[in-house]
């Protein structure tokens, strides 16, 4: 049975659950909220339902139920390689259930016959100023290619609720297929001299991506890893908030992904990464340009946090531990570029930074997060170009996003439209004069 069947059985027995919880149960309350959620970004409501990921706060994100090394244990990987099939991925993500190896290589072959790029996005991409943000590039591209979209022809032609996720299913899927290459087409045009790569149909998702970048293997669990990692962080963060809300409005996947690609570029989201790489290189060239030792570490760690400034990557709105995202890619460092000096940097910092931070008593959470770790194996393997990075994490965001707005469809779920209320109304219910 494959991919689509799954979902359809899947789709079929989870209708009930949603429906019996709104007739039923629909006055329940689940919490209140105060005068500083509504203001400060409406952090900690609870106002969004997904089933794809969740962000525990002592075990880090779950997919599907699933912990990181979970994932990276239990779904099937190519021969010879660490880590799981993207496309294997994708079909855990959309019903649930952990792959076979035949039924995810069954999801490559179909991603191969969905992965062709029409001629005019490269067109476009070509007439762009070669100097335009490579995000800018990114969300053009999966915009320009709405005309292709199968739910838009499907809802003009009459639209029914029960079937709708078909179409954004069939959208999503060949959105997903196609971004490895828009994104690798990018890079290639904008930093590598106009040198484009072709797509080899003999890989997968994560192999014929690093082939179209232009790296060698083991990049190409890099990308299965960095992509898996990437993929979704509950549905609250920007990217994914966006993508929902835009297709709450019935828009299609390509409208939607556009619009979260944008939110991604946000320096408070996606861009965090190239700003922390950034600032490991200062640390580094500031102490002599080599590793330091540990003592003078900790001075220049706690000289930046008595100017006022932060330890970038440390911290994390809802974790209370190590990032697990953190992890996995450290466990890659350690691996395959154990000497390489940034990373004896990174490493360094996370063996005193939390000591430091928990003395100095002002954050909540003096573990790192997966920003702190990210960037450095991006530049190991030649990737140096910093704003390119927030396109890699937008090709793995895709999955999470994207999954999620086909159960959108298939639940029914509402157009999003939070009540406002004006600053008045908020210093009346506090009691101000």
């Amino acid at each position: 049975m494959g991919l689509k069947e799954v979902l359809k059985q899947k789709i079929d027995a989870h209708r009930p659950r949603t429906t019996k919880l709104l007739k039923e149960f629909g006055n329940v309350k689940l919490g209140e909220y105060t005068i500083e959620q509504c203001i400060g970004g409406g952090r900690g409501i609870k106002s969004l339902v997904t089933d794809i990921s969740y962000l525990d706060p002592m075990e880090g994100i779950r997919f599907r139920g699933l912990t990181i090394p979970e994932v990276m244990e239990k779904l099937p990987k190519p021969d010879g390689k660490d880590y799981p099939y993207v496309e294997g991925f994708w079909y855990f993500l959309l019903t649930g259930d952990v792959p076979t190896k035949a039924q995810a290589e069954e999801v490559v072959e179909d991603f191969k016959a969905r992965a062709q790029v029409p001629q005019y996005v490269f067109d476009i991409l070509r007439a762009m100023p070669r100097d335009e943000h490579p995000m800018v590039m990114f969300s053009a591209a999966i915009l320009v290619m709405q005309r292709e979209s199968k739910f838009a022809k499907f809802y003009n032609s009459g639209f029914n609720k029960m079937t709708a996720w078909e179409p954004m299913y069939e959208d999503s899927t060949d959105l997903l297929a196609k971004l490895p290459e828009i994104a690798a087409y990018i890079y290639r045009m904008k930093y590598k001299g106009d040198t484009p790569i072709a797509s080899d149909k003999s890989l997968d998702f994560g192999g014929n991506f690093a082939h179209m970048m232009g790296i060698k293997p083991p990049y190409d669990d890099v990308a299965r890893m960095y992509f898996i990692l990437h993929s979704d962080h509950e549905s609250g963060n920007v990217s994914a908030h966006t993508t929902h809300l835009v297709a709450s409005a019935l828009s299609d996947a390509y409208y939607s992904l556009s619009a979260g690609i944008n939110g991604l570029a946000g320096p408070l989201h996606g861009l965090a990464n190239q700003e922390v790489l950034g600032w490991i290189q200062d640390v580094y060239q500031k102490l002599g340009g080599k590793v330091p030792t540990k003592e003078d570490l900790v001075k220049f760690l706690w000289d930046t946090l008595k100017s006022g400034a932060v330890i970038p990557g440390y911290g994390h709105a809802v974790l209370r531990k190590t990032d697990p995202r953190y992890t996995s890619q450290r466990e890659y460092c350690q691996k395959y570029l154990p000497e390489d000096e940034l990373f004896k940097v990174v490493s360094m910092i996370y063996e005193v930074a939390p000591g430091i931070l928990q003395e100095h008593g002002k954050a909540k959470n003096p573990w790192p997060n997966v920003d702190a770790q990210s960037g450095v194996i991006q530049w190991y393997y030649g990737l140096t170009e910093y704003d390119f990075y927030t396109v890699l994490f937008g090709v793995g965001r895709a999955l999470g996003v994207l999954a999620n707005i086909t159960w959108d469809r298939a639940l029914g779920y509402a157009i999003e439209r939070p009540k406002s209320v004006t600053t008045q109304m908020l210093e009346d219910v506090a009691g101000i004069k």
